[in-house]
């Protein structure tokens, strides 16, 4: 058939496409989270430490380092099909050496390894969604696959309620991470076997523009990109080290069981689910971004704070957070788009998410580092202070950064955070 001839993938082909790979990322997502729910047993059955166990997820975030300078061009090298079953393989060998043996090093290689694939296979999905969904409906495809991936770090986060007998011992919940990351490689079969069919059939898009740092581009950041990365850092840096610990936490300090602390942590990944989306559709109506970020950040000194020093339910510090994650992720991410040049934000994005893994990387390792030299346990609760000390910290850190930011785009140097809403300006929508 003529390729001027061929029709558009019908809505229910291109929506299948979505949930197909979307289950790569379902699957990544769990394996990252099974860590959180299986703390204290590792503690307990293999003598971990606090800092081993931070730097088993230190180990996954080094990994965006090394794919942020050769993951996106692997993809425009071989293409989005082959990169994603490439890199859920990749993301399969991980999870394979982190279950198999009790030897630290040995499971935080396997974590790097995992972290390699999943990071890739996060660009390549994002990749090819930009493939199959255009304009408007490319805003809700990624709302939907953010939704379906981040049911993983739910399901993930409650496991010890469904999979309860698994955690009297510390390989079984890293077998059933291993099962749910062969969603890894199912997804991206089935979305290879649905893509060549749709080429025969159809006219489809073009795969969308990795983000790969070009050095010469950094120099052409203005002060509102800088400020936005040191908040993202911040910010990232409060939130997912804190998951780390956030159930053994719960365990140790406020004496709850497994499965509620599990269940309560998972209330922060249920307000994302619905919430992020929802807030990016809110700064697109009413603009408002550095504001709303600095609320945002705000949010996070009273939630670690209460956990310090009060003994008030967990459901309010866990709203909090949830609240806060849900709103600083909507809209940070979508704001670079409108204070850099489009010829540069994949050198943008690319470096951004370098250096908010860097920060990652080095909190997981000081979290457990504090909670370690702290004596933080079950017979010494008030030993985790330290730990959400740090995390209040962060959050004032963040804060300053998103005053700074408001501040700037109230200016005359401002790029229009604050004003660009879709009345204003039809490209946004």
């Amino acid at each position: 058939m003529p390729e001027s001839a061929r029709p558009q993938p019908s809505r229910l082909y291109r929506w299948v496409v979505l949930v197909f790979v979307s289950l790569a990322m379902f699957g990544n997502y769990y394996f990252y989270d099974a860590l959180s729910p299986l703390a204290d047993v590792l503690q307990r059955q293999l003598h971990f430490s606090d800092q081993n166990i931070g730097l088993l997820n230190s180990f996954y975030s080094i990994a965006p380092i090394a794919t942020v300078l050769i993951g996106g061009f692997i993809i425009d090298r071989i293409g989005a099909r082959k990169a994603l079953l490439l890199f859920g393989t990749i993301c399969l060998i991980g999870s394979i050496i982190t279950a198999a043996t009790p030897v630290f090093w040995v499971m935080a290689m396997g974590r790097l390894v995992f972290g390699m694939g999943a990071e890739s296979l996060i660009v390549g999905v994002t990749t090819a969604i930009a493939k199959w969904f255009k304009g408007k409906e490319l805003s809700f495809a990624f709302g939907i696959n953010l939704t379906i991936t981040r049911m993983g770090t739910w399901l993930a986060q409650n496991s010890p309620s469904w999979a309860k007998s698994a955690y009297s011992y510390w390989q079984t919940p890293w077998w059933i991470g291993v099962g749910f990351v062969t969603l890894c490689v199912i997804g991206p079969i089935l979305y290879w076997i649905m893509e060549v069919r749709a080429e025969r059939q159809y006219e489809l898009g073009q795969a969308a523009h990795t983000d790969k740092i070009v050095v010469r581009d950094i120099f052409k950041f203005g002060t509102s990109y800088w400020y936005l990365v040191v908040l993202c850092t911040i910010f990232y840096s409060a939130i997912f080290p804190f998951e780390t610990f956030a159930i053994k936490f719960f365990i140790d300090a406020r004496h709850t069981s497994r499965e509620f602390g599990g269940f309560v942590l998972s209330i922060l990944t249920f307000f994302t689910m619905f919430g992020t989306p929802a807030f990016g559709l809110l700064t697109d109506k009413i603009g408002k971004r550095a504001l709303l970020m600095t609320v945002g950040s705000l949010l996070l000194i009273p939630a670690f704070l209460t956990m310090a020093y009060t003994n008030v339910t967990p459901y309010v510090p866990m709203c909090m957070l949830g609240l806060a994650f849900s709103l600083v992720p909507a809209i940070i991410w979508p704001s670079v788009a409108y204070i850099v040049d489009q010829k540069t934000l994949g050198t943008a994005y690319g470096l951004m998410t370098m250096i908010q893994n860097i920060g990652m990387a080095s909190f997981n390792w000081i979290l457990g580092w504090a909670n370690d030299r702290s004596g933080a346990e079950a017979a010494n609760p008030g030993g985790y202070n330290l730990m959400l000390q740090i995390l209040t910290a962060l959050g004032v850190v963040a804060m300053i950064f998103a005053f700074l930011l408001r501040r700037r785009e109230t200016g005359p140097h401002g790029h229009g955070l604050e004003t660009i809403t879709t009345a204003s300006s039809p490209a946004v929508a």
